[in-house]
């Protein structure tokens, strides 16, 4: 008969017999690992069937397995002493050896002030394997705890702590401090006796970390945005004198001096958390830098570690808060290992930044009156008839029989060059109003839950009315621009088509190219694919946007224009003026013209040379092309079905340009707001009813 699988007892004593405190430092790490895997190990039913302890055979449902493993292990080392002196000796030659100081005042925070080095780290640890040869405890946490460990250390009872502290600490420290500690007086004795070892370690961690809040609040970035109110009293200044008091009173012995000087040094440190708070309202004004939020972040990070470790210092009864202090660093631990988190976190200011200037963008494109409406019409047939030469610049492109790569790039400089042609002449171009009004929008939601707080209820008339009244407005703004374009370029060059028939005897575009077209934008082929495609695109140029302007905005290179000596001296003091407001008023159009038409062209060259047949639609490019592939047949291409088989896709290539483009930047403007829409409901009651009541609303302005 085969052997029987080790039970739990089976495994703890073949653990117990490894333990041995004369083992090289990397192999008692390693039974260190191994003692915390048992511990959160879930036995198997097998296990549970064969095993002999109830405690760990039958658990309860509150407590979990890991306490009660953790139990049963100090009632097997009360019975076995042979087996608790290895494990206590393991203790102590891991405390005399490690540096303990690290963890409290390293772990969780980046060596560099920059999010670029912190996401380096954190893609490291991910790829590399964590080695238990180090002598720094920070470097070893991670082996020795994950996220998952935090939830049932936090249910660990005092009793459970004072034995696990008079296992592990030194024999030469009190046992049982971590659970009952002696006043300071007595920590020190009445003959000079050396004070408990912890404290010191918690101290010289207060002192680093206090040293790198410092260092944070005089840094460039930091301090020349900080209020210069919430400075007069120099807080940062002051924080390592306050600090040296409270480490001096604790090492004396001196409770109420202790106590009064870490009231103090909280009071600093609230100060200077306030302080780094007014940094925001500067970031919100002259534009968001990642590593600045990033600094920030780790500021107030490290005052609520001196916290929690001041607290353990002089609690009296600091069980309690060495476990909320190690449930909180096993908590970073989990944090730290994932990448996802940590963008999400510190691009969120970056993000809604973006989101607002595009928001103030797109609100130009939102049309609310008859007289707003026409005006969008005529806009659009300008932006149309822009198009309609674009679509002859593209054939000519394809025409000259360039590489992949040059052939789209000059495709792409010719969308460029035509949609900021239409900026600069103050026309428009339907598919990107989309990506520019979401965040419009999102505004618009922020301000019904802002309403819907203010008077307690979720349903507020007035309020989803509103956002009701945008979307009204923002669809027929989007009706009037593809309109407005279509109604321009088709005509435009169906027309130029002929006049070439009639001038030369040929159109301008031939039948080969024709039916080239009529092959690729029909419903039947990928056209709905390329079309979503494209309204990606057509997103990403809108971030490209924000955050062009975040950063010019951030580098304050308006003033720069306005006031550098040079340009000055070049340009006059009138214009270099005039070239600022210029700049600052067009950078984010001429970035999102820009990219959008650069992206259009290069973008699928370079899916294509990874062997991903990736193309563009654009509605308005494709109504033009079709245009021409009429005037190349003749108006009897109107009776076949490939021609309206495209008219098909160019309806769905619209809607998919505009719904895709809206959907992602209308997400990337909620999340960067914080909005949780649980008004969804009422807001879609309320424009059902709308179309009941008023379905040409959505269609053609109220008079």
């Amino acid at each position: 008969m085969p052997a029987a699988k080790p039970t739990i007892a089976w495994d703890l004593t073949a653990l117990l017999n490894g333990a041995d405190a004369r083992a090289a430092q990397p192999e008692r790490h390693m039974w260190m690992v191994r003692l915390m895997e048992w511990l959160r190990h879930v036995p198997t039913r097998r296990e549970v069937a064969v095993g002999t302890d109830a405690a760990t055979a039958r658990p309860e449902r509150v407590t979990p397995m890991a306490v009660l493993r953790l139990r049963h292990l100090l009632r097997v080392l009360e019975q076995s002493p042979e087996h608790r002196v290895q494990v206590q000796g393991m203790f102590h030659a891991f405390w005399r050896e490690i540096d303990a100081v690290a963890l409290m005042a390293d772990f969780g925070f980046s060596s560099r002030r920059a999010l670029g080095s912190e996401l380096w780290q954190r893609l490291r640890a991910e790829v590399l394997p964590g080695s238990p040869a180090t002598h720094d405890l920070a470097s070893l946490f991670p082996l020795l705890f994950r996220g998952g460990d935090a939830t049932w250390l936090a249910q660990l009872d005092e009793e459970t702590l004072g034995r696990v502290a008079a296992l592990v600490v030194p024999q030469q420290q009190p046992a049982v401090e971590l659970a009952t500690p002696p006043p300071l007086e007595e920590a020190t004795g009445s003959a000079g006796a050396r004070p408990q070892q912890w404290r010191q370690t918690l101290l010289d961690a207060i002192s680093i970390l206090v040293s790198a809040v410092q260092a944070a609040g005089f840094s460039p970035p930091l301090r020349q945005r900080m209020s210069r109110a919430l400075l007069v009293s120099e807080p940062f200044r002051q924080l390592p004198l306050a600090a040296e008091q409270v480490r001096s009173a604790v090492l004396s012995g001196e409770r109420e001096v202790a106590l009064q000087a870490t009231v103090y040094l909280r009071a600093l440190l609230d100060a200077c958390r306030r302080a780094t708070d007014s940094i925001v309202d500067h970031l919100e004004e002259f534009g968001v830098s990642v590593d600045i939020v990033f600094e920030i972040d780790q500021l107030h990070e490290r005052c609520h570690r001196v916290d929690q470790l001041l607290g353990c210092v002089l609690s009296e009864q600091p069980a309690a808060d060495v476990r909320h202090l190690l449930v909180t660093l096993v908590q970073v631990a989990g944090q730290r290992r994932g990448v996802r988190n940590l963008m999400a976190r510190h691009y969120s200011q970056l993000a809604r930044q973006v989101a607002e200037r595009s928001a103030e963008t797109g609100d130009h494109y939102i049309t609310r009156t008859r007289a707003q409406y026409a005006d969008m019409l005529r806009r659009a047939g300008g932006g149309g008839l822009v198009i309609a030469g674009t679509t002859y610049a593209k054939f000519g492109v394809a025409a000259l029989g360039l590489s992949a790569f040059w052939g789209g790039f000059w495709a792409g400089a010719n969308y460029a060059a035509s949609f900021v042609l239409i900026m600069l002449l103050h026309w428009t171009v339907a598919t990107k109003q989309p990506a520019m009004t979401a965040p419009a929008m999102a505004a618009k939601l922020a301000e019904v839950r802002e309403a819907a707080g203010t008077t307690g209820q979720a349903d507020d008339v007035a309020a989803v009315e509103g956002f009701v009244d945008q979307v009204a407005h923002l669809i027929r703004s989007q009706v009037a621009g593809i309109v407005g374009n279509l109604a321009v370029c088709a005509p435009v060059v169906l027309a130029v088509q002929f006049i070439c028939q009639a001038a030369f005897g040929r159109p301008l575009v031939g039948p080969a190219e024709a039916d080239h077209v009529l092959h690729a934008i029909t419903l039947l082929g990928p056209t709905p694919l390329y079309a979503a495609f494209t309204g990606v695109l057509l997103f990403a140029s809108s971030l490209i946007a924000g955050w062009t302007e975040n950063w010019f905005v951030f580098h304050r290179l308006d003033g720069a224009i306005a006031w550098n000596p040079r340009i000055v001296a070049r340009l006059g003091a009138a214009r270099a003026r005039r070239w600022a407001i210029w700049w600052r008023n067009n950078i984010s159009g001429l970035a999102a013209n820009v990219s959008l038409g650069m992206m259009l062209g290069v973008v699928p060259v370079v899916f294509a040379f990874f062997g991903l047949p990736i193309e563009v639609r654009h509605v308005t490019l494709s109504t033009g092309q079709l245009a021409a592939a009429v005037g190349a047949h003749g108006l009897g291409l109107l009776q076949t079905a490939a021609f309206w088989w495209c008219i098909a896709g160019i309806v769905l290539t619209g809607m998919l340009n505009v719904t895709v483009s809206f959907w992602l930047a209308f997400k990337v403007a909620m999340r960067s707001r914080g909005i949780r829409v649980r008004e969804r409901k009422h807001i879609h009651a309320a424009i059902r009813q709308r179309l009941l009541r008023q379905p040409m609303s959505f269609l053609v302005p109220p008079k």
